[in-house]
């Protein structure tokens, strides 16, 4: 399998050809990479004015590998190929990268680049990427992946350091600025004389060993302190390396491989609504920085979102009277560590009588509420303390918890919302610290606790009776004058203090399924099965022509294909009994099929548009300029992969495939509307009305704006 590896975008604040002149000082040995033994020219070439110049070097490096691995391979030396090619009139330097000794083993590729700041012309942007293929390798294949994991991150580390070092150089030797190169003067080092010496790629930083695929290079910021809203992304930019250490925190080279790596995959996918950079980083540690466990429960998580309009909470929730009089939470200031800080006199709350009054659904609405705001507010406070903070604190009172707390449908709803919040939340808890915990604490921490993430539970700190006002207490993490009054502190704390929700306010069973029911369907998003011969139809009826049918659907499982066909009559729905014949006797109705399997195609109805195959995970917009009236059906169809074209026999995959009941269904989830001819009037900016409802955690959405049929797929 090959290992990808891509390093965040490096900004030198200093021109290019200053660089060029530092970079050149690393060739054809440098103190600073003692793992760089030597190298020849093999090959090179210069243009007659002296703008392109390419060298390609046979470099030999002495790599940090164990003394029985080198006897083994039978090598003290590994030989690496490395071709720079400079363009002094395009201000670009590339360098290309691979392995020569074992190459039949072991495939090491790496690119370079050095190009102008997009931004800032007197800066400049260094990129790094690299790919790793171990095929074989005498039965150490890991212990070479480490070694090239080791290698790739020191010399990542290394890349700026031997730069500024050799800038710091030239500035003792009173040389600060180079000359751009024109056709009429070659520069060297500030002094105008016959040819330049070459910037020349230092031979290294592949070693064998890792090194790290496709380039991310985030024309970013150079950071000044005032970004345009630096914690969002867009499809077009890149990371720089100051922009993650200033927004992001010290991430390691791997690390930060991942995060740009997944935001890639987002951003392909997704086609521009993806989230911030600082979320996508919660559910990377949330999964140990694994990209494909990672991008699961991200996906799914951006679905729930957009299933629920969860981005829209904060400006559509209004909290009911009852919540804001007998709801013991809120903020409070901001721990020792700039983190938001959450109070919760838990003990002091009616859970019986919140439960009663509001229903689970309209608690767990609040709750993510509170989650939504805390997310703003770790914006908030990056930006106030000028240091990335993407977690918060909560500080939980028990004084006050009995068995009244232990009620069954009240504990049933705190796991509710334990199992809504933990996979949609990851890593936004930076402590908890439990107070004045009693002796029936242990029983509810029994309940609850199988349902809290490991990670999550390492991060609870539990004092009984009065240890939390001594050393190694709440001092330890909040500021004296920030602890809340009613817990010896000297800041009065606005916090409600609860009570008892009086019975006057009790609704009945019947009251709040429909109220919970109503919260959860307030959604413009429907779901559907589809099963491997038997596709979800939607119909949708066009009085005029010219007006426009505009969708928005995710591929939730599975691989589908999206057809759009036109007919001039009515087909009519399958009968109930015809569906339980057919097996699909799918809750709520979620999958329909109308087209009439009498009908022929291309008699009785036609295809509009061409097939669009879609595959698990990715997002779909686009829109459909109707050019007859009549009946219109979208359907998603699953999707058969092609057997093999050379052979008759089918693949391995395909018989795996078929070994799976899962691989029989699909799910997508999907939205559409319908654009009066009237309101169109033949204007593609009159589709930016379609509902695209995906996730605000990005401030870019992407608008279907084509004529006739036009979608934008994720890959």
């Amino acid at each position: 399998m090959v290992q990808k590896y891509q390093s965040p975008v490096r900004v030198y604040k200093h021109p290019f050809e200053l660089i060029m002149a530092a970079y050149e000082r690393r060739f054809p040995t440098c103190p600073l990479i003692p793992m760089f033994v030597g190298s020849d020219v093999v090959n090179e070439f210069k243009s007659e004015d002296g703008a392109v110049h390419i060298v390609e070097r046979r470099c030999k490096l002495d790599v940090d590998a164990p003394r029985l691995l080198k006897k083994i391979a039978g090598v003290d030396y590994v030989y690496f190929v490395q071709k720079n090619s400079l363009n002094r009139r395009e201000r670009t330097l590339q360098i290309d990268a691979y392995n020569e000794t074992f190459s039949n083993r072991v495939v090491i590729h790496e690119y370079c680049c050095y190009t102008v700041h997009p931004e800032n012309e007197d800066w400049t942007c260094f990129e790094q990427s690299a790919s790793l293929d171990i095929k074989s390798f005498f039965g150490f294949e890991s212990t070479v992946e480490k070694i090239a994991m080791k290698q790739y991150t020191s010399s990542i580390k290394k890349g700026k350091e031997i730069i500024e070092y050799y800038l710091q150089q030239l500035e003792e030797e009173g040389v600060t600025f180079v000359p751009r190169w024109s056709p009429f003067t070659v520069c060297n080092l500030g002094k105008t004389t016959p040819m330049p010496k070459l910037p020349t790629s230092p031979a290294i930083n592949i070693p064998d060993s890792s090194s790290k695929e496709g380039c991310c290079n985030k024309e970013t910021l150079g950071i000044s302190s005032s970004t345009p809203d630096a914690s969002t992304g867009t499809p077009e930019d890149k990371l720089d390396a100051d922009y993650i250490k200033r927004y992001l925190g010290d991430l390691t080279p791997l690390q930060e491989s991942c995060l740009i790596r997944l935001r890639q995959w987002l951003q392909e996918s997704h086609k521009g609504k993806i989230p911030k950079d600082e979320h996508i980083l919660r559910f990377l540690r949330a999964r140990d920085f694994n990209i494909d466990k990672s991008r699961e429960i991200l996906c799914q998580s951006l679905t729930w979102r957009k299933q629920h309009q969860v981005d829209y909470l904060l400006e559509t929730w209004d909290p009911p009277q009852v919540l804001s009089d007998y709801y013991a939470g809120g903020w409070h200031h901001h721990d020792k560590d700039g983190r938001p800080l959450y109070v919760l006199r838990l003990g002091q709350m009616d859970t019986k009588g919140l439960v009663r009054a509001l229903g689970e659904e309209s608690l767990l609405r609040h709750v993510l509420s509170i989650n939504e705001e805390g997310l703003r507010k770790c914006e908030e406070n990056t930006k106030i303390f000028g240091r990335p903070i993407s977690a918060w604190t909560c500080l939980v009172d028990l004084e006050g918890l009995n068995m009244r707390h232990l009620w069954r449908p009240g504990v049933k709803a705190l796991l509710r919302i334990i199992e809504v919040v933990e996979p949609n939340y990851p890593e936004t808890l930076g402590r908890l610290l439990i107070v004045r915990a009693p002796r029936v604490f242990p029983v509810l921490w029994t309940l609850v606790s199988p349902f809290i993430d490991e990670n999550t539970r390492k991060k609870f700190l539990i004092y009984a009776g009065n240890d939390y006002q001594g050393p190694g207490g709440l001092v330890d993490y909040i500021d004296k004058e920030i602890i809340p009054d009613f817990l010896g502190g000297e800041c009065m704390c606005e916090v409600p203090e609860g009570g008892l929700v009086p019975k006057s306010l009790y609704r009945t069973a019947e009251e709040l399924e429909n109220e919970d029911l109503k919260l959860w369907t307030e959604t413009i998003y429907q779901s559907a099965s589809v099963f491997k011969g038997s596709p979800h139809e939607i119909l949708v009826e066009i009085v005029e022509a010219s007006c426009v049918i505009t969708w928005d659907f995710d591929v939730c499982k599975g691989d589908i294909t999206f057809n759009i066909y036109h007919s001039k009559r009515a087909p009519q729905p399958p009968k109930k009994d015809t569906l339980v014949a057919h097996s699909i006797t799918c809750p709520g109705g979620n999958n329909m099929q109308l087209i009439d399997k009498m009908w022929q195609l291309g008699k009785d109805y036609s295809l509009v548009e061409s097939p669009l195959i879609c595959k698990e995970g990715e997002s779909v917009q686009g829109s459909h300029v109707t050019r007859w009236p009549g009946f219109y059906i979208l359907q998603w169809k699953f999707h058969n992969m092609p057997a093999c074209a050379a052979t008759n026999l089918p693949r391995v995959d395909d018989v795996l495939a078929t070994l799976q009941v899962s691989s029989h269904k699909c799910k997508v989830m999907y939205y559409t509307e319908v654009l009066g001819s009237e309101d169109f009037r033949g204007s593609m900016s009159s589709l930016e009305s379609s509902h695209s409802g995906f996730s605000q955690l990005s401030a870019t959405t992407t608008s279907s704006s084509q004529s006739h049929c036009s979608s934008m797929v994720s890959r």
